[in-house]
């Protein structure tokens, strides 16, 4: 009877779920957080260490930090800190203090394990000595100063204790830590019989066995007008103030993965994932970055101006400066300082450290049909039938967790999916692909093998009394792999074999949700802070990375299915530092209103920064429903995600395309067209981010880093270095004020209208379609026939669209593999380097590549070139071809025409030249 109740009562919470929106007071606020009430506290100054014992040792800085006066008998002793600075080529110094372990402190503190990847150790640079140099004004105090890298060196100042990075020519600092002396490093103890160490929020109590452990400092960013980063938020891509002068509401950017319904557009709260990586950029066009690698929760704030006026701390005043504070509940410092200069050298550094994304399968970047719940197979074969019916390309089919026995993973639902192998077979037979749900949460059902495999070999989370921890989820009483073990994270990955996984086949991939992980009666809807991991490691010192061990697991176990040869494709919702290595993430449970795709937008930005490329949002917005315009709209900006999937809520209309009528159905049928004709351009993006960690989707300044106009535009966003998109984000717009940055051109792409560079155009706009521009001097490669999927378009030839600059001069790139092995690594591609110029278009090789293709190129359309020439030559093959008007894009509303080199019949994979005669 109990039990029922308890299950009656667990219906009723996931309902109220369903219904009812983000409510604030179910989350922490700061001044309800008490590490971060205490930090915030600190006044500028209050820092008293010094550094002591300064010396060269196994190739790094090394100090003991230690308090400058004696210390009151009444308090606790402050024991001497550690402190290492290293550095690493190409501009990268890593900072670390932690408590001496020769002192014998109550634990080890907890440092994040693989994520910093393996390579990166053998960049370090070995100091060999350190220069010792008085600070100006400052009584005799000393620096000791150590190269970093071709014009930037690491300062480690004595007393104060202050860590920067500076030029060499002039001393211009770029980013410093502890400037403002607000360091605090609240070390580990002994308990005292009258202290109550618990915490207590909603009902739940926090035991805390080890006390207060907290850390923060502030970080200063020089020569910075903006900072951006630190995702994940609903909120501006510029990071606003959230404290000092003129700020009203003044709650920090909150990083602690979080289950939250429907979150607010604009809020610093956090949400489903979390990397501790900020980026500053300014008028001079530089950049630099930080990041500390710290999975705890973590509070930051972005200091207004004028924040410090009463602390009495002068700081330089030449440099434009923004200050931020940062503050974590435990763990230890270990932080990255990035000198850039440039922005793709920011994100390119932070990649060194944290890794490249993942080259994703070919298939994975096509569209993407999912809804909690397609209900059966007759459903999945109904819906996928009628994306044919309508002539509308897709590449993959989702199921949620219904499809499941009971919401036990790795199995179906046997009365409504009975023949999973040939529902899937059905799909791929057409080229198409399935991913199914897995999420950490295990059913406790003592005749479910997967449960009962966990239980016996005590791989779950434990709780406080390190019995195995028991919370609610979608099965209902659950328990949690512990993700944290190695050992753990392999026999997950064994899961996913053809064997275990019982009905999978080679063309079905996962999504991992609710890893967070979520747990409906848990605190703040996760797991307790005090539930121990392997080696008695707190949850509060991994929360942030559980997810990120749940992903990596995941893709581990795809690609030992594929024996290693078959790239996975991994969905998550949860993320952390480095998890761009193992597959996609999403911006969550959005809502279907105007505000949530206008945020998509910096949300989708703020993830490329962080070296997360491979990120969108849920067109159409996963809860509600949107009305048609929206949806439109929706589909017209979700095209150039780089991730594009259409979600919804159970509770939800159908809302597949076709549902809206035949003209709402031809505009999402254009939209997502669109998005096949660019694939050969978005899949040479993605190997750009692969090779280099630059995103696919970036924002304005980045490319034009000197612009100022760009720097907190976040309502326009460029594909690669060639595209420029402006959503609409109001219903009925009739028209869009539209920045085109640059001296040179822009061409709309759907009507070759060109555009000058470096205003504000004011445009009229139609339900057709989105503003969007190729910018001059560049080459961006197509595939312009529809087929029902990307893996059918794969030998369908290319269309080269060029787009002349004020030199008539452009020059593009494409890339071109297997679309799913990883044979490209071992030289089995295509990359190709396309150059205009003076009248002729030369294809030459990037790189040593192997990899053979039947592909050619049968258009070349040419936009700015005045009409003329009726006749190229084409070398070296000395065959004619004809120039004249042809279609700008086929299967348009109204089509534009553009000067048109017809069947040049070059082969993509080989070298040529056409001459214009």
């Amino acid at each position: 009877m109990k039990m029922k109740q308890v299950a009656f009562l667990f219906l009723i919470f996931l309902a109220s779920q369903t219904v009812h929106s983000w409510k604030k007071d179910e989350f922490r606020a700061c001044d309800q957080t008490p590490f971060c009430k205490r930090a915030r506290f600190r006044k500028p100054g209050a820092c008293t260490l010094i550094a002591h014992d300064v010396s060269i040792s196994d190739g790094d800085l090394t100090a003991k930090l230690i308090p400058k006066a004696p210390h009151d008998q009444d308090q606790d002793q402050i024991k001497p800190l550690t402190l290492s600075v290293s550095v690493y080529q190409d501009g990268i110094m890593r900072l670390k203090i932690d408590e001496d372990p020769s002192l014998d402190p109550p634990k080890k503190r907890f440092q994040v394990a693989d994520v910093v990847i393996s390579e990166f150790e053998t960049r370090k640079l070995w100091l060999q000595s350190a220069s010792t140099e008085k600070i100006n004004g400052d009584d005799g105090g000393l620096s000791s100063v150590v190269y970093l890298s071709d014009g930037y060196e690491a300062v480690l100042r004595h007393d104060p204790f202050e860590v920067y990075v500076r030029e060499e020519a002039g001393n211009r600092r770029v980013v410093s830590l502890n400037s403002h002396g607000l360091f605090d490093f609240e070390q580990l103890r002994v308990k005292k019989e009258d202290e109550d160490w618990e915490e207590r929020f909603r009902g739940h109590t926090d035991t805390r066995p080890y006390g207060p452990q907290s850390i923060s400092f502030d970080v200063s960013f020089y020569g910075s007008d903006f900072v951006y980063g630190i995702p994940e938020h609903a909120t501006s891509f510029a990071l606003k103030p959230t404290r000092g002068p003129g700020v009203e509401e003044s709650e920090p950017y909150r990083l602690f993965n979080l289950d939250v319904f429907e979150y607010l557009h604009e809020s610093p709260f956090g949400i489903y994932g979390s990397i501790p990586f900020m980026v500053s950029h300014g008028k001079s066009g530089q950049s630099s970055g930080f990041f500390w690698l710290n999975a705890a929760e973590m509070q930051i704030d972005v200091l207004a101006k004028g924040w410090d006026a009463e602390g009495g701390i002068l700081m330089p005043t030449e440099q434009s400066r923004i200050d931020t504070f940062w503050m974590s509940e435990a763990g230890i410092v270990d932080t990255f300082f990035f000198v850039g200069p440039g922005p793709k050298d920011v994100v390119k550094q932070c990649v060194s450290v944290t890794g490249l994304p993942a080259m994703p399968q070919l298939f994975s970047t096509g569209y993407h049909q999912c809804r909690w719940n397609y209900r059966d197979e007759e459903d999945v074969e109904n819906v996928d039938s009628k994306f044919d019916e309508h002539d509308i390309p897709y590449d993959v089919l989702w199921l949620d967790i219904e499809h499941t026995d009971g919401k036990r993973y790795f199995t179906w639902d046997k009365m409504l999916f009975p023949h999973p192998e040939e529902m899937q077979r059905k799909l791929a037979a057409k080229g198409r692909h399935m991913v199914t749900i897995v999420d950490p949460h295990i059913k406790r059902d003592e005749s479910f093998h997967l449960h009962k495999d966990a239980s016996q070999r005590g791989y779950y989370v434990k709780d406080a009394t390190g019995k195995d921890y028991d919370g609610w989820c979608w099965p209902g009483s659950s328990s949690y792999p512990d993700m944290l073990n190695p050992e753990i994270r392999s026999w997950w990955a064994e899961k996913f074999s053809y064997d275990n996984y019982v009905g999978s086949t080679p063309s079905l991939y996962i999504w991992n949700d609710m890893n967070e992980p979520s747990v409906f009666n848990g605190p703040e809807v996760t797991m307790p802070r005090d539930a121990l991991h392997v080696g008695g490691v707190e949850h509060r010192e991994l929360h942030n990375a559980y997810g990120y061990y749940f992903h990596m697991a995941t893709a581990e176990g795809l690609l030992k299915r594929g024996d290693g040869k078959d790239r996975p494709f991994v969905l998550s919702r949860a993320f952390f530092a480095g998890s761009q290595r193992y597959g996609a993430v999403w911006t969550g449970d959005n809502s279907a209103d105007w505000d949530h795709l206008r945020v998509s937008v910096p949300m989708v930005l703020t993830l490329g920064l962080t070296g997360m490329t491979f990120s969108g949002a849920d067109v159409g917005g996963f809860f509600g429903n949107p009305e048609p315009e929206l949806l439109v709209r929706w589909y017209q900006l979700g095209a150039y995600y780089p991730f594009f999937r259409g979600h919804a809520h159970h509770d939800t209309k159908r809302r597949e395309p076709w549902l809206f009528g035949e003209r709402n159905t031809a505009l999402m049928r254009d939209a997502i067209r669109i998005r096949y004709t660019l694939l050969p351009y978005f899949y040479t993006l993605f190997r750009e981010a692969n090779v280099s960690g630059v995103p696919v989707v970036r924002p304005l300044w980045m490319e034009f880093p000197s612009d100022e106009a760009a720097f907190s535009n976040d309502e326009a966003f460029m594909v690669g270095n060639s595209l420029l998109v402006q959503g609409i984000y109001t219903a009925r717009a009739k028209h869009a004020s539209v920045y085109l940055p640059g001296k040179e051109s822009w061409f709309d792409l759907r009507t070759g209208t060109a555009y000058k560079g470096g205003k504000v155009h004011k445009l009229e706009v139609s339900e057709e379609s989105i503003p969007a521009f190729q910018r001059a001097g560049t080459i961006v490669p197509r595939k312009d026939r529809f087929r029902r999927s990307s893996t059918q378009m794969v030998h369908d030839p290319y269309t080269l669209v060029i787009a002349l600059n004020s030199s008539q001069a452009a020059e593009g790139e494409l890339y071109v593999d297997d679309g799913k092995s990883y044979n490209f690594k071992h030289g089995a591609y295509i990359h190709r380097r396309f150059v205009f110029s003076n009248g002729h278009l030369t294809s030459s090789p990037v790189g040593n590549s192997r990899f053979s293709s039947d592909c050619i190129i049968e258009r070349v359309i040419l936009l700015g070139y005045t009409p003329g020439a009726k006749t190229a030559l084409v070398e070296p093959e000395n065959q004619k071809a004809e120039i004249e008007l042809g279609p700008l894009r086929f299967g348009g509303q109204h089509a534009a025409v553009a000067v048109t080199i017809r069947k040049p019949g070059v082969r993509v994979a080989e070298d040529w030249k056409i001459k214009i005669l």
